[in-house]
């Protein structure tokens, strides 16, 4: 008996790390990344098989979710498109932060005339609609996945720079900074040895947030037309053919927003725990 509690004592999670949102929030993300990774493996038929005679079928055991106006599987498209989405988001997200990371150690720790330079040039970018600018940069470049990804990029690179700006104008203060910087160390060398990694928890929320984000915003431009041209089995196209078979054929439309919804909630739960968990108020001491 008293092994049995010690084993279960020894095995139980920091207490820090249970915490619901993060714990839901990390399970339905992990999900949908193995669906999106191991699609090919999951997907139970051709994504450009057609059968006009089972079109519009409902969930069967032969098609999970039902087929749709081509007799094409639901199911495989919406695994596959799971892999579009998170694509996009992952390349969106990493290149967000990275410019927007650089840009805030920058214009937080020189201050002066590159702190001004570099906030006026944010705020040029933020005072554009985001939606007339994504839509601009994606009419110009054209429709794929890389130029769907570079889209984003342009209008989420701001809030990451924001961000470690201020967190940066507050480090650069810290003793163990100036003292590196009694030491001789270069400017670089403090951004990038002791400034930076102090940085990460609001970048790591940040991002963990984004990605949601980005995948409604890549819906969206599916949605509207200037996403991946069909026959990509993005969820924002399969969502938007499928309103017009909305009163008959709800299912079509019905599985794309749920899709898309679930994968939203699943990383704003993971950004809001990753939140509380990296809070410095939350930190054990020791």
């Amino acid at each position: 008996m008293a092994d049995t509690q010690l084993r279960a004592r020894r095995f139980r999670l920091p207490k820090r790390l249970r915490n619901a949102a993060l714990l839901i929030g990390a399970a339905i993300s992990s999900t949908i990344i193995l669906l999106a990774i191991f699609a090919p493996f999951l997907a139970t038929h051709d994504l450009a098989a057609m059968d006009m005679v089972n079109r519009f079928s409902g969930p069967s055991f032969e098609h999970l979710l039902g087929t749709d106006n081509f007799g094409r599987d639901i199911w495989s498209r919406l695994i596959y498109g799971a892999r579009i989405s998170l694509t996009i988001a992952i390349i969106a997200v990493t290149c967000s932060a990275i410019i927007g990371t650089i840009v805030g150690l920058v214009s937080g720790y020189f201050g002066g005339w590159i702190d001004l330079l570099l906030m006026r040039l944010t705020d040029i970018f933020l005072g554009f609609p985001p939606l007339l600018l994504v839509l601009a940069v994606v009419a110009v470049l054209g429709p794929g996945l890389f130029n769907v990804a570079a889209s984003l990029v342009v209008v989420s690179w701001t809030e990451y720079a924001r961000v470690v700006r201020s967190t940066t104008l507050s480090l650069r203060e810290q003793n163990y900074v100036q003292a590196a910087r009694a030491l001789g160390a270069s400017p670089w060398r403090i951004l990038l040895r002791e400034i930076l990694p102090n940085s990460l928890g609001p970048i790591t929320v940040l991002a963990s947030l984004g990605l949601g984000t980005a995948i409604v915003w890549e819906s969206a431009l599916s949605f509207l037309g200037f996403g991946l041209p069909p026959p990509a089995p993005t969820w924002g196209w399969s969502l938007s053919y499928g309103t017009r078979f909305i009163r008959d054929e709800p299912w079509l439309s019905v599985v794309s927003g749920a899709a898309i919804m679930i994968t939203v909630l699943g990383f704003n739960l993971l950004g809001d725990g990753l939140r509380d968990v990296l809070d410095p108020r939350h930190k054990t001491r020791g």
